[in-house]
């Protein structure tokens, strides 16, 4: 049972230890060993960090010196960020694992949506560097908030329970039935629905031939409307998905963050994935304990 954040951190740092032998092999640096702060403690302290909402990196220390007996030999700020950018893969692949081992991850239904992900301020954006342009940041336009933005869509392939199967980033501007034709092949045998934005005929007959159904809302002109029920059930999912999008913008900062470069949002962003998945999995091992409840880490899994 998980009682304070003490328990919480042991709990993160017992199951991503675990894993992280599992894969250490695969991420062998050149030179020696870390011999300060473990490359385990340092992922659990940047994926705990996430959780709590601790993203910025000139608070971090602060926020984590009543517990420095957790980990007492933290590493100062530009290290963790180097070893942070050097760890994003492992993070990621810590990410799949779980979701490999989560029973919910194996629903027959899926969602598809994209989220938008701004790198910085609108009127910011004519003073940005290079590094943007060169990963195909763009000035995009976000419907449900009526406003454009620079940066990218965050495309999320999410079971029915809200776990996140897979995601791609793509530029602001793109076409997202691109991105559901380069995630959802990977999940034969499965129904995705998906909005409006994702209506295309010729891709849904191409995503059969991988034996994956895609099911989305058609457009308010299209002469050939879906049924009243079907609608219905694409809204209740929409509201699932809808749910997975406020935890990651309003619990893990996913729209506020402090990158300034691509490499290291990306960092960011396989850190904050990787620590909503790494909730569920507690909420489902433990039995949605009251602090996660209290810290807003309590997601809802069930359908």
């Amino acid at each position: 049972m998980i009682a304070n954040f003490e328990d919480f951190v042991t709990w993160m740092f017992v199951t991503i230890d675990d894993l992280w032998r599992q894969i250490a092999s695969f991420y062998k640096r050149p030179g020696p060993e870390p011999t300060s702060c473990s490359d385990s403690e340092l992922i659990t302290i940047a994926i705990v960090s996430e959780c709590r909402g601790w993203d910025r990196e000139t608070h971090l220390e602060a926020e984590w010196n009543p517990y420095r007996s957790l980990f007492p030999r933290f590493p100062n700020r530009s290290r963790f960020n180097r070893r942070r950018r050097n760890l994003m893969f492992a993070i990621n692949h810590i990410r799949q694992l779980i979701v490999q081992g989560l029973d919910l991850a194996q629903d027959a239904y899926g969602i598809i949506d994209g989220l938008a992900l701004p790198v910085m301020e609108f009127h910011m954006a004519s003073q940005r560097n290079r590094d943007w342009d060169a990963h195909g940041a763009a000035f995009g336009y976000c419907a449900s908030k009526d406003k454009t933005y620079f940066g990218y869509r965050l495309n999320l392939v999410t079971t029915s329970g809200g776990v996140i199967l897979n995601f791609e980033l793509t530029s602001s501007n793109a076409d997202e039935r691109e991105a559901a034709e380069d995630l959802l092949p990977l999940y034969p045998g499965r129904t995705f629905l998906a909005d409006k934005s994702y209506v295309s005929a010729d891709l849904a007959e191409r995503l059969l031939g991988y034996g994956v159904k895609l099911i989305a809302l058609r457009r308010e002109n299209q002469h050939e409307q879906a049924s009243e029920p079907l609608r219905r059930l694409i809204t209740r999912f929409r509201e699932l998905i809808e749910t997975v999008n406020r935890q990651l913008t309003e619990q893990f900062n996913l729209e506020h963050n402090y990158a300034h470069s691509f490499q290291r949002l990306c960092a960011r962003l396989y850190t904050k994935l990787a620590g909503h998945t790494l909730c569920i999995y507690l909420n489902r091992r433990l039995g949605n304990p009251e602090w996660l409840k209290i810290k807003g880490l309590a997601f809802a899994t069930e359908a």
